[in-house]
């Protein structure tokens, strides 16, 4: 009890009463003052790291409130008397660093990926496959990281790593580019101000040459199906009885179709018979708004996809508005879903081993450069948007090699 009395008793001495003033002091707010001993407005210190003072607006809320702001990097009155100027400048711009956390990439660009699932104008499946792909890319490799702390650097390591992984350069060019559509969207939700992909220049790789498909091949590919060559969905065996695909002739007519109109894949599974139009000798296609660019476009008659058209009309499926029915598609008409199992089974047995849809496109624009036909046309027929820019820097040499082989025919002797 007498000890405990003592204790309560115990008088400090001045200095020890000093000690405890600036101990308590030690963790406020104290005013920086200038060369002149005046106080620095909206500059504060505390515990030797200097503060700016501002009146803020939240983004969501639109209340104002005073915040003080940590000034990364600043040792003198001077240095953080410059970096309070910079956000007040900041703030009259609207430019301002986050103020708050922000939130981690994973779950960002799961909210990109919902968010576009259910938007409006919602993109293609196949787009969203392709972007669910590299996000989970991005995923592994930044881990945790939130989205303000996501620099030049990584995206650089994440490059190299692909690049080593043996990853040709435009697949990594696009899961850079997704990296961008999702961090463009966390700057118009405010989460950060700018891009680390900023100045970052695509890899340039070297563009495989695809060799032109003949005519020949295309009609090989064709015939095949209807040969007696295949056996419950593979190539029959020396000891089997071989039967043609189950779909040969719309397998065939889907190849053709694409060939005389430069269709791609999807968009020629979702023409109907109402796009055909017979007396202006016009194909409209994408007239449903899903293709690449969202546009729908017009292929004028030529006459093989006229006859095309017409022996196809000939032997149609009446109870269908497709060109390419669904042969599954019961009470509820539909389109076929792809031809692909067929295409597998084809160029296998017609030795086509490199053969792909795509290479229907590609006779179609390469049939017209070589025929003299304007870049600006083919690529309204084909759907680019560039006015055939692109056209002339992939086929341009076909018509130069075309107009040699022409010249080479000429006779003087007659």
């Amino acid at each position: 009890m007498n000890q405990t009395a003592t204790l309560c008793n115990v008088q400090l001495a001045p200095h020890d009463l000093s000690v405890r003033t600036r101990q308590h002091r030690r963790g406020q707010y104290q005013r920086v003052f200038d060369e002149r001993k005046r106080p620095i407005r909206g500059l504060w210190i505390r515990n030797g790291r200097y503060y700016a003072q501002l009146t803020l607006e939240d983004h969501d809320t639109g209340a104002k409130g005073v915040r003080r702001i940590p000034l990364a990097g600043a040792s003198t009155p001077a240095q953080a008397r410059k970096q309070l100027e910079d956000l007040r400048v900041g703030r009259r711009k609207g430019a301002l660093p986050l103020l708050k956390q922000t939130p981690k990439f994973s779950a960002f660009a799961t909210e990109y990926l919902a968010f576009f699932a259910q938007a409006k104008d919602r993109k293609k499946a196949s787009t969203m496959e392709t972007e669910k792909h590299a996000i989970k890319q991005w995923k592994a490799h930044l881990g945790e990281r939130r989205l303000d702390k996501i620099h030049p650097i990584h995206i650089q390591n994440f490059i190299a790593r692909r690049q080593k992984e043996g990853k040709a350069a435009r697949t990594v060019n696009l899961e850079v580019t997704i990296l961008r559509n999702v961090l463009n969207m966390a700057i118009d939700h405010k989460w950060i101000l700018s891009l680390p992909t900023e100045n970052l220049r695509p890899l340039k790789g070297k563009r495989r040459k695809r060799d032109l498909v003949t005519t020949e091949q295309i009609d090989r590919l064709c015939a095949v199906g209807s040969e007696p060559l295949f056996f419950q969905k593979r190539l029959a065996k020396d000891d089997e009885t071989g039967h043609p695909l189950v779909n040969a002739q719309q397998f065939s007519d889907y190849i053709r179709f694409m060939t005389y109109c430069g269709a791609r894949m999807a968009e020629a599974l979702r023409v109907r018979w109402r796009d055909v139009d017979w007396k202006q000798r016009q194909l409209h296609i994408g007239t449903d708004g899903d293709t690449k660019n969202h546009e729908y476009r017009t292929v004028d008659f030529n006459a093989k996809l006229e006859h095309h058209l017409k022996k196809m009309f000939a032997r149609r499926v009446p109870d269908s508005e497709w060109l390419f029915p669904s042969p599954r598609r019961g009470e509820k008409d539909a389109p076929a879903k792809t031809f692909r199992e067929s295409m597998i089974l084809a160029r296998m047995a017609s030795g086509l081993s490199k053969f792909g849809f795509h290479d229907c496109r590609h006779h179609f624009v390469s049939m017209c450069v070589m025929s003299g036909i304007d870049y600006m046309t083919i690529a309204k027929w084909v759907g680019h948007k560039d006015s055939g820019i692109l056209i002339g820097r992939i086929y341009g040499h076909l018509s130069n090699e075309h107009a040699k082989r022409q010249a080479e025919k000429i006779n003087f002797e007659q």
